[in-house]
């Protein structure tokens, strides 16, 4: 009898402990691997534009982007930029610019008392190339022309395509010379299709 009974005591014994042991191990935290994230995606974070952006991002409005060289919205990206925020360009000439990309979009969510602003360091014309926008609508040009500025690839069949959405935007320091003939717009638009909406936006050489 107290052979059984000791028995019994050992079976109780060992099945606490393997019941604490299993307890320890669910209360650990799992383990989280961080995803990579993209240098341009890292330099925006840290208020820098350049490079091509591959996949969609929102701009903070507290923070001051310095845009110091070419920054492309590739197709099925979407640059979202809220109300307020600020995009300083360096006087970088034709060499620093936004582009919007055929099958990519920009939002602009500026309003009447919080515009967006896109301007360079000093404003005056001529500083930097402004915002290119290339859509897939119908043009005279033809399907996939070539635009003159950065050479991006524009035009298509759908006339409804959508590039997005600009509402209060305020640019100035454009209009940097592209060659003898011909010079960067404030907004340049390539076959941009009736989805796309633009409203209230101004080009100008100061704004203070």
């Amino acid at each position: 009898m107290k052979k059984s009974v000791f028995k019994i005591l050992n079976l109780v014994a060992f099945s606490i402990v393997t019941l604490a042991l299993t307890n320890c191990g669910s209360d650990e935290p799992d383990i989280i691997i961080s995803q990579p994230t993209s240098p341009v995606i890292e330099n925006l974070q840290s208020g820098i534009m350049n490079g091509n952006l591959e996949e969609s991002f929102t701009l903070n409005s507290n923070t001051i982007y310095n845009l110091n060289a070419s920054f492309i919205v590739e197709s099925g990206a979407t640059l979202t930029i809220p109300a307020g925020t600020r995009i300083q360009a360096a006087n970088g000439g034709t060499s620093v610019y936004i582009a919007i990309l055929k099958g990519g979009k920009i939002d602009v969510q500026g309003t009447s008392s919080n515009p967006v602003f896109m301007t360079s360091a000093s404003g005056n014309p001529g500083d930097w190339g402004g915002l290119t926008i290339c859509g897939d609508a119908t043009t005279t040009a033809g399907s996939n022309a070539e635009a003159e500025v950065g050479g991006f690839v524009y035009g298509g069949s759908n006339d409804e395509d959508n590039s997005g959405a600009i509402n209060y935007l305020i640019i100035k320091g454009t209009g940097a010379q592209i060659n003898a003939d011909s010079q960067y717009n404030g907004v340049s638009l390539y076959a941009v299709g009736s989805g796309t909406t633009i409203s209230n936006v101004a080009v100008v050489k100061r704004f203070r």
